[in-house]
């Protein structure tokens, strides 16, 4: 087509409005990358901040293993018969509840061994090709098309950030339900979802929107092109366009997924921001671990901050009925497991919110577990692709049960078991340290001047983790008994937050 021919040549970039607003009017939604990044004392470098955090990290685990009783050095505790102290039931239930809590090991495993063989700390990330060799990239954003002007602002801020980067051969795709009537251009197209497309199996929400593009009348990239996925409100950084491009460049694998980070900008709500810092060190710790190790989504991935080879998304598709339609990013990484495609991690970091009100964060996790379930549950993923994920879900879903061991390990104590002890304290310490290591990676580079301030907020960030753990239990209670069908979209435009 026409069209196409004009992106591929085109390397200039086309005014989105007839105003070009300035860098300080795009900073509220989330910030610039070069404004959070001020030139800090602390005259470390990558390889001696991971190695002090290596060091922290392992002493911190020891120190939690001895200061919990979970490892006895000394001391030593009189044996008792459970059975006899508590009768077969409860005692069949206690050791029920202990043994249900290690369903995370795994994860908390992958978290550990991430966090520790990976360098956490990288500054910049180098280019290891020249851009005007890169392949043809198409940057595509789904959106309802509910709020229009964060969508314009953002496309035109990472529109800059492509260019500044040294990006040549791109094009960003808005596919929306509702027309936006962003002015088009050789660097953007607007695709507009009708209202009585359906797919073959009856796919919903993103799913349909990002299947429709794929549509001989509508897709325009050929097999050896890649797409990257953005949620309408992240944010490039010069880091993760050039982890894109060597990521492309390498071309050994079809599919990638990186960083993101919630502390960015102008913070709505510290509550939600800090809670999420455990998804930050998420990413850095299983997410990165089973992708430079095993190349394969054994625990899932996220939605955004997705790179795809255009002819191994368009194989693998987002056609997967309802079931695929919930959380239809880890659905369709368990298809492209199951078709034997390889992963990797992608170096640098891309920028989003934290949801605005205690609301919509409770009915994120809720649909996130809801999509999970689906996931776990459907017949057509086999069981070595998806054992791993399936024990981070019911580790989740039973944490209404496996919450209550805080109490009853007080009030009805079991006789002491070594190994069991070591790892329930094991998987309890790497959590926590989770939410250190979070709020530490997200907001180092903005306190970097007034460590005190660090301080304050990792005090915060673990004792939000009750409110957490509660708003957990709630969207797991909500999320089984509740209606499966449903997408709940958490509003990310700060102009359009509930006070």
């Amino acid at each position: 087509m026409d069209l196409n021919l004009d992106w591929r040549k085109s390397k200039s970039i086309a005014s989105i409005g007839e105003r070009k607003p300035p860098r300080d009017e795009l900073a509220p939604c989330h910030g610039s990358p070069k404004s959070m990044a001020p030139t800090c004392p602390l005259v470390w470098n990558c390889q001696s901040k991971h190695a002090t955090h290596v060091a922290v990290f392992i002493l911190y685990l020891v120190a939690f293993e001895l200061g919990t009783g979970a490892v006895r050095l000394w001391t030593t505790y009189n044996s008792f018969d459970p059975f006899l102290r508590y009768g077969v039931a409860l005692c069949l239930s206690l050791y029920l509840l202990r043994f249900i809590s290690l369903l995370v090991l795994p994860q908390s495993i992958f978290n550990l061994l991430g966090l520790i063989c990976f360098n956490a700390f990288q500054e910049r990330v180098q280019l290891k090709n020249s851009p005007l060799l890169a392949p043809f990239i198409c940057i595509r954003v789904v959106t309802r098309g509910e709020y229009p002007h964060l969508v314009e602002r953002n496309v035109e801020y990472n529109m800059e950030t492509c260019l500044r980067s040294g990006l040549e051969h791109f094009i960003f795709e808005v596919v929306t339900d509702k027309a936006l009537q962003l002015k088009r251009s050789s660097r953007l197209r607007e695709i507009v979802v009708p209202d009585d497309y359906r797919t073959k199996s009856g796919a919903l929400f993103k799913a349909r929107a990002l299947q429709y593009c794929w549509e001989d009348k509508v897709n325009e990239l050929r097999d050896d092109d890649w797409v990257v996925h953005l949620d309408e409100e992240t944010l490039l950084t010069e880091n993760s366009v050039h982890g894109i491009l060597n990521f492309c460049c390498d071309g050994r694998y079809p599919f990638g997924q990186g960083l993101i980070t919630y502390a960015n900008g102008k913070i709505v709500n510290w509550v939600t921001t800090l809670a999420d810092s455990f998804r930050v060190a998420d990413d850095m710790g299983k997410l990165r671990f089973q992708f430079r190790c095993f190349q394969r989504p054994l625990f899932g991935w996220k939605g955004s901050f997705v790179v795809t080879l255009a002819s191994a998304e368009r194989n693998v598709s987002f056609d997967h009925g309802v079931r695929g339609s919930i959380a239809e990013d880890c659905y369709f990484a368990m298809i492209a497991f199951r078709e034997g495609y390889r992963f990797q991690f992608i170096d640098g970091e891309m920028l989003e919110k934290s949801p605005f009100t205690l609301w919509d964060f409770l009915q994120q996790r809720k649909r996130w577990l809801q999509g999970i379930y689906l996931v776990v549950h459907s017949p057509e993923l086999p069981w070595r692709c998806k054992i791993f994920l399936a024990m981070s879900f019911y580790a989740w879903a039973t944490m209404p049960l496996t919450t209550m061991n805080l109490v009853l390990a007080y009030v009805l104590p079991l006789p002491p078991q070594p190994i069991c002890d070591f790892l329930v304290a094991f998987v309890g310490a790497v959590n926590l340290y989770m939410y250190i290591f979070g709020v530490w990676k997200s907001l180092a580079s903005r306190y970097c001047h007034r460590p005190i301030m660090l301080l304050y907020y990792t005090a915060a960030a673990i004792c939000i983790i009750p409110f957490n753990v509660c708003t957990e239990i709630v969207a797991v209670v909500l999320g089984l008994l509740g209606r499966k069908n449903q997408f709940y979209v958490v509003c990310k435009d700060p102009l359009y937050r509930i006070v």
